[in-house]
C-alpha cells in the first residue's frame, strides 16, 4: 500500500540520516526536515564547520562521518530509517571521479548495515549518451548506490537557481561584473532550471512516498532556456544592460579559464562545469512533480524568490564547503593558533567604542572590504588567482553575520564570538606556509595579530617580502576599526542617552 504524502511526513517521525549538511542544499534541508519533526542526524567530516539553526537544534544530531574513511563509518547508528546522499567531489580534486564511486560504495555498504529502508540520492540530469566527466561520474554514483538493500530513488536536476549554488553565483557573477561578454559556443546549450525551493520540497517529499521506490527522476521548472537566455533574463530582472557575444572559437580549457578569473568558482569546478555545460540538460518530463502534486516556479520567478531571500542574510553557500578551500582541513585541527616556528605581526589601538568596533571587524571583506589599502587586498587576491587559488571573489555567505565555517575572501572562519570580541581567520591563498589573521578585543584596545608558519626557505622569504605592506596596511585597518565617524558618533551619543534615560526610570 502506498504511505500518503502526510504520513510520511507529518504523523511519523523519522531518524534521518543526511550527508552533505554543510551544502548550501543539505544545510536547507537539514531545517525542513527538522521542523517537520524528524530527528537528523547529519554526517560531516568536520562538526566544527556545522551551524544549526536555534529553531531545530534539538531535532537534529552530529556525527563525524569520511566517506573515504572507513573508522569513521562506524559512526553512522544502525537506527535511521531513511538517508540522503548529497555529497561530491568535483571541485575538491581532478581525480573525483575515482573519489566519487569509493565513497558511494563505502556508504551503500554502510547503509546495508542498518535498519535504513529509503535512501534518496540528488545527482545531475543525464539523459544524452555523450556525457561529461562530471555527469557520467554522477550517474556511475548512482548506479553504485542502487544496489543496496533499501529501496532508492534518484533525483536529477540540472541547473539550480538559489543564493549559494555554484551555477547561480557564476550567472551573478557573469551579469554584475561583465556590461558587454564575449563567451563561448555552450552559451548555446539548452538547460532546464528549477529554484532551490522546488528542489528541497521535491526532497523532502520524495521520503518514504512507496510510488518513487526504485526509480530516477529528472526534475526542473518550465521553462528550457539557453545559457545566453540565462544571463540575458537575469540581467533584464536585475535592471543591467548587458550584451553577449558568441565565439564557437573558444576552447573548453579557454572557457574554463575565462570562468575561473572572472567568477568565485575554483578551477576545478570551472573545468567540470565547462564539460558539462556543453550537454543539454533537458528534462524527460515531470512525472515526480505529478506524482508528489507539485508544480515548479519559472526561472524569472526563482530569480526573483532568490533576491527575496537574499535579504536575510543568512544563507548557505558552496564556498562554505569543506571543498572549494586550498586545503581539507578540519577547523578544529587549526583552532590553536601554534606559536613555534612562527613569524608574528601584532598591532594593537585603543578604540572609541567597543560595539562600533567589533560590528566593523564583523563586516570585514565582501562588499565591504578591509578598510584600508583596498587596491593592494585586490591586487594581492588577483595574484592568488592566477597561482590557482580561490582570489577575493568568494567574497561572504552574509553581509552582516560570521558563523564558523564561512568562507570570507580568501580566509576561511574558524572562529566568531562577537560577545567575546573575538574572530579568527585561516588563509586559503596560495603561501608557503599557514596564515592566521586574528582579531581580539583586551580590555580598552583592539588587538589584531597576523601569524605565519612557514614553510621551507621560501617560506621566509615570503615573510619578510610582505612585512613592509603590514607596515601599510594593517595601521591603516586600524586606525579604520577603532576610529568613528560623525555619525556614528552621533549614534552611539543616543544609544548612551537612551541608556541613562532606562537607568534613571
Amino acid at each position: 500500500m502506498m504511505l500518503p504524502i502526510s504520513w510520511n511526513l507529518e504523523t511519523s517521525k523519522m531518524r534521518i540520516l543526511l550527508t552533505g549538511a554543510t551544502g548550501y542544499i543539505g544545510k536547507r534541508l537539514m531545517t525542513v526536515l527538522a521542523s517537520k519533526g524528524h530527528t537528523v542526524i547529519c554526517a560531516v567530516r568536520d562538526p566544527a564547520r556545522l551551524v544549526i539553526p536555534d529553531l531545530v537544534k534539538d531535532r537534529v544530531e552530529v556525527i563525524k562521518l569520511d566517506l573515504l574513511d572507513a573508522a569513521t563509518l562506524e559512526n553512522i547508528p544502525k537506527d535511521i530509517d531513511g538517508a540522503y546522499y548529497l555529497v561530491h567531489s568535483m571541485s575538491a580534486s581532478r581525480n573525483y571521479i575515482s573519489l566519487e564511486e569509493q565513497s558511494a560504495k563505502n556508504f551503500r555498504r554502510a547503509m546495508d548495515a542498518t535498519e535504513v529502508r529509503h535512501v534518496i540520492y540528488l545527482s545531475g540530469i543525464a539523459n544524452e549518451e555523450d556525457l561529461s566527466r562530471h555527469l557520467a561520474s554522477r550517474k556511475k554514483v548512482e548506479e553504485v548506490l542502487s544496489q543496496g538493500k533499501y529501496h532508492f530513488t534518484t533525483l536529477r536536476a540540472g541547473i539550480i537557481i538559489g543564493s549559494g549554488s555554484a551555477s547561480f553565483e557564476i550567472i551573478r557573477d557573469l551579469v554584475e561584473k561583465l556590461p558587454v561578454m564575449v563567451t563561448p559556443k555552450w552559451l548555446r546549450t539548452k538547460s532546464q532550471p528549477i529554484g532551490i525551493n522546488d528542489v528541497i520540497t521535491l526532497l523532502s517529499e520524495t521520503f518514504l512516498h512507496e510510488e518513487t521506490y526504485g526509480r530516477n527522476f529528472d526534475i526542473g521548472g518550465p521553462d528550457v532556456l539557453s545559457y545566453k537566455e540565462m544571463l540575458l533574463t537575469f540581467a533584464k530582472i536585475r535592471g543591467l544592460n548587458r550584451s553577449i557575444i558568441t565565439l564557437p572559437v573558444i576552447t573548453p580549457r579557454l572557457s574554463s579559464y575565462w570562468l575561473y578569473f572572472v567568477t568565485s568558482t575554483s578551477y576545478n569546478l570551472a573545468v567540470a562545469l565547462v564539460n558539462s555545460m556543453n550537454v543539454e540538460v533537458i528534462c524527460r518530463d515531470n512525472e515526480l512533480c505529478n506524482i508528489l502534486g507539485i508544480k515548479p516556479i519559472g526561472y524569472e520567478e526563482a530569480i526573483r524568490q532568490t533576491f527575496d531571500q537574499l535579504s536575510q542574510e543568512d544563507l548557505s553557500s558552496w564556498k562554505d564547503s569543506q571543498v572549494s578551500g586550498r586545503l581539507n582541513f578540519d577547523i578544529s585541527d587549526f583552532i590553536q593558533v601554534p606559536t613555534y616556528g612562527c613569524f608574528k605581526d601584532q598591532r594593537r589601538r585603543t578604540y572609541i567604542d567597543k560595539e562600533t568596533t567589533i560590528e566593523k571587524v564583523w563586516h570585514l571583506g565582501g562588499k565591504t572590504g578591509w578598510y584600508h589599502a583596498n587596491l593592494l587586498w585586490r591586487l594581492r587576491g588577483f595574484m592568488d588567482k592566477v597561482l590557482g587559488g580561490v582570489g577575493l571573489r568568494r567574497g561572504r555567505s552574509s553581509e552582516h553575520s560570521l558563523h564558523v565555517g564561512d568562507a570570507l575572501d580568501f580566509w576561511r572562519v574558524l572562529y566568531a564570538n562577537k560577545e567575546e570580541g573575538r574572530l579568527l581567520l585561516f588563509a586559503e591563498m596560495r603561501l608557503p606556509g599557514e596564515a592566521w589573521l586574528e582579531f581580539r578585543m583586551e580590555g580598552e584596545e583592539l588587538v589584531m595579530t597576523a601569524t605565519f608558519r612557514p614553510r621551507g626557505l621560501m617560506g621566509r622569504f615570503y615573510w619578510y617580502a610582505v612585512l613592509p605592506l603590514h607596515e601599510f596596511v594593517f595601521p591603516g585597518m586600524l586606525k579604520k576599526l577603532t576610529d568613528i565617524s560623525d555619525c556614528e558618533r552621533a549614534a552611539v551619543a543616543e544609544k548612551q542617552k537612551e541608556v541613562a534615560l532606562e537607568s534613571a526610570e
